[in-house]
């Protein structure tokens, strides 16, 4: 018999964080999130001072078998004008009537929220991890990119949730951007220069006024976005103090016309390629060190996020956005490259990954359900 608790004790958080480590302890592709970081997430993040988050354990006997966290995001139904709840950081084992029991589950809290729709798997909001991987399964995700196993789609389905929209990722390979492409960005970036628009690598000695200037991008290039919710100084400064342990000056380009930034691109090292080894997430006793030792030795770069305020988009700032990364990973003599997401309608964004030669190779589904 399957009985749900809802996660009350740091008991209860530490076997909600640790079961994919057991569901997956046997597939080679699977990347354990830090325990620590997930921890913060659930618990101290600044999205808890004004939202609202449940967490539920499925249990057979003394074995849990599936979990589900269930969140209500006031900012976005505030941004959004809209009454949805949203379901993430669901796991689960090949099991029908469990998953239905989990979503059964979180439905009837959201349902006490007054909430009209269910949607997900998102980790919060689209700031953080979304989307169930649906076509892609034979790689590991790379940094900040969800993972799950192929059956995960049909269990989602059979408790009644449909597609809402699909998220693609895109890989480039060592030749990912060939000469043509090369000689078009040099000639898209001499017309940017009429226009007093340029393209650079963001300053790290003014890094906290130019950090500031990017989250203003942000926020404006990307209202319009599904279920975008703008962040505020407490939550960039969160997402700023990580990313700057792992950012490569190189790999943060800004678009600038007049001393006013009005777009930017951003890769990460993929350091999925490092946490793989660290074994059920845990930083000690030899985590850290891993994580050190190794940071020199990855291999690769996701490019997580990049936009243009608008007024300034369709003049080919985003392809030389995208193409500069490129030319820079290529520089590097690295081995692999993703571009994720994107929307599956975003023909503007698709069509300059396209451009330089991207293979869209992975492909998230978000799901809604009336409730």
């Amino acid at each position: 018999m399957t009985n749900i608790v809802a996660v009350s004790s740091k008991k209860e958080l530490a076997a909600f964080i640790d079961f994919p480590h057991d569901l997956y302890a046997n597939d080679p592709n699977y990347v354990p999130e830090l325990f620590i970081a997930q921890r913060d997430l659930l618990t101290t993040h600044p999205f808890h001072e004004h939202n609202e988050l449940q967490c539920f354990l499925a249990y057979e006997g003394k074995k849990v078998v599936g979990r589900i966290a269930a969140i209500l995001n006031n900012s976005h139904n505030e941004f959004n004008k809209a009454n949805d709840g949203f379901f993430g950081f669901f796991d689960c084992i090949n099991d029908e009537k469990v998953a239905t029991l989990l979503f059964d589950t979180a439905e009837q809290w959201l349902r006490t929220k007054k909430v009209s729709t269910i949607i997900g798997p998102v980790n919060f909001s689209t700031n953080e991890t979304c989307g169930l991987l649906i076509q892609g399964f034979d790689s590991p995700p790379l940094v900040m990119m969800t993972y799950n196993a192929a059956y995960y789609a049909e269990l989602i389905e059979k408790a009644g949730l449909q597609k809402k929209v699909d998220l693609l990722a895109f890989k480039f390979g060592k030749e990912g951007y060939d000469d043509k492409s090369f000689q078009l960005l040099d000639r898209i970036q001499e017309r940017l220069k009429r226009n007093d628009i340029i393209i650079r690598s963001v300053n790290m000695k003014n890094f906290k006024e130019e950090s500031l200037a990017i989250r203003d991008v942000y926020n404006a290039a990307w209202d319009k976005n599904l279920g975008f919710v703008p962040m505020n100084d407490k939550e960039w400064d969160y997402l700023a103090k990580d990313l700057k342990m792992l950012l490569d000056p190189d790999f943060l380009i800004v678009a600038e016309q007049k001393g006013k930034i009005i777009g930017f691109g951003l890769a990460l090292p993929d350091l999925n390629q490092i946490l793989r080894k660290v074994k059920r997430g845990r930083l000690l006793p030899t985590g850290i060190f891993k994580i050190l030792l190794g940071k020199k030795k990855i291999r690769g770069i996701r490019i997580i996020t990049l936009g243009v305020v608008d007024g300034y988009r369709k003049m080919g700032i985003e392809a030389c956005l995208y193409g500069t990364i490129i030319k820079e990973y290529r520089r590097k003599g690295l081995d692999y490259a993703e571009a994720s997401w994107t929307l599956e309608s975003n023909d503007l964004i698709n069509n300059a990954i396209l451009a330089i030669k991207g293979d869209p190779y992975k492909k998230y589904r978000i799901y809604e359900k009336a409730i």
